[in-house]
């Protein structure tokens, strides 16, 4: 979905433009080839590895800022730029990257052998396993209910103290198992870890909380007219994301009674377009990337 990111934002090259989950550059590294000596980019990302990628490939480069940490601090550092309200356009791009589900250590694949692990920052915060060995059976249960949608929740969860009694879960393989017995049937073409793991990255990491936090501060970092791209891979985050958007679209919302015309009713974001969903040839080159759908909106004067 690059190149429909990218067209999203209406670049210009004299433009300043964030790019608020960097991974290894996918999208930065094109923004900032259409970016002139006066263009800015700032990248973020919370995996000190990513951020290492982005120091060494842009070192030397004035137009850009890496800043590690979370896109939280999205107001934090655009504030301390002196560019408040003058940011063109902020891309994200969420949930785990492919380097991160290709490192077995991380934790994140259950398809391979590796700590159960899961943070975006190793550093920050505690483990999948931390989590895993301590929570009860109903926050197991309530935890991948929401955050995964898993139909088999409370099987799993069960599943998950009963074998945590006899040793403790320490391994992505000793997790997945565990599922992959718990669950009795199964979606075509979908392993049965598949919900529970994102449902426990998504906790770990406090990926929808921080969403809800960082959208709060797009409006007053975008100028008038610029643009927010958000690709989301999972139900929860395109809802906030959707909802987000369409409550920026509405006009204010004075009392019928109020003697308030048209012209004063201002929506401060409109929709760009519709919600645009990976292609099924992209499906084909890269099955992880399915599930992908893009939002853009802008900001209205």
């Amino acid at each position: 979905m690059l190149n429909e990111a990218l067209a999203a934002l209406a670049l210009r090259p004299d433009g300043c433009y964030v790019d608020c989950t960097f991974g290894r550059g996918g999208h930065s590294r094109p923004i900032l080839q259409r970016l002139g000596n006066r263009g800015r980019l700032l990248a973020f990302d919370k995996d000190p590895e990513a951020i290492r990628s982005a120091q060494n490939e842009f070192a030397g480069d004035k137009r850009v800022r890496v800043v590690p940490g979370s896109f939280t601090r999205l107001a934090e550092v655009v504030e301390e730029m002196d560019m408040m309200g003058a940011v063109d356009g902020l891309l994200f791009d969420l949930g785990v990257s492919s380097p991160q589900l290709d490192d077995a250590s991380r934790g994140f694949s259950f398809q391979k052998e590796g700590m159960l692990d899961m943070r975006m920052n190793p550093g920050e915060g505690f483990s999948a396993a931390d989590w895993i060995n301590q929570a009860s059976e109903a926050e197991l249960s309530g935890v991948l209910r929401r955050y995964g949608e898993e139909r088999y929740a409370a099987r799993i969860a069960r599943a998950v103290v009963a074998g945590r009694s006899e040793t403790a879960i320490a391994s992505t393989r000793q997790l997945s198992a565990l599922i992959k017995d718990a669950v009795p049937a199964t979606e075509p073409g979908k392993h049965p870890a598949t919900r529970s793991f994102q449902a426990i990255r998504i906790l770990v990491n406090n990926e929808l909380e921080e969403l809800e936090t960082v959208l709060k501060q797009v409006l007053d970092v975008l100028r008038d007219g610029g643009r927010l791209a958000v690709i989301s891979f999972h139900s929860g985050e395109d809802r906030i994301v959707k909802r987000f958007i369409r409550q920026q679209s509405r006009a204010d919302p004075y009392p019928s009674y109020l003697p308030v015309t048209g012209s004063e009713i201002k929506p401060r974001m409109r929709a760009v377009g519709r919600p645009v969903k990976s292609a099924e040839e992209a499906n084909r080159d890269n099955p992880r990337g399915r599930s992908a759908i893009l939002r853009v909106a802008e900001k209205l004067p």
